[in-house]
């Protein structure tokens, strides 16, 4: 195979896209018994850019809420800038969907835990994600429609 033909992947460029930060109850809540809950909301979105450029993004929305009340919604829009060259559109999916968000995710992490801790409250580490598992649902989702 010509050098030209080969499958080139490399990570250009990881960047917060949207961050937020909400403490709608502070600082009455840190005066209350602390019973944390958690909702975390999850999506994957990719494009084309110039070239053989793509972003990839994941956002990831947390609500921690303490009894009826809402603690903090902290959420995050993690992208990157990637070179996907000479792959097929299937195999480009799949690395768009699931590998770079694997890659991302990382960073997200790292954000949500940041601006969770910045606002009082104890730190919000996320279990990891199977985003493999995350893109095949998602596409058996998208072929039943």
């Amino acid at each position: 195979m010509s050098e030209e033909k080969k499958p080139q992947f490399a990570i250009q460029r990881v960047y917060v896209k949207d961050l937020s930060f909400e403490g709608p109850n502070s600082p009455e809540i840190f005066q209350k018994e602390w019973a944390p809950d958690l909702a975390v909301e999850l999506d994957t979105a990719n494009r084309k850019l110039e070239g053989d450029f793509w972003e990839a993004s994941i956002k990831i929305s947390t609500k921690v809420k303490s009894g009826e009340e809402i603690a903090f919604v902290c959420e995050v829009d993690q992208a990157g800038i990637f070179t996907v060259t000479n792959f097929t559109d299937e195999q480009r999916e799949h690395l768009l969907e699931s590998i770079c968000s694997e890659i991302l995710f990382p960073f997200a992490r790292e954000a949500i835990a940041d601006a969770v801790s910045k606002g009082g409250f104890p730190q919000l580490l996320l279990a990891p994600i199977n985003f493999e598992a995350y893109y095949q649902d998602k596409k058996k989702q998208a072929a039943s429609k």
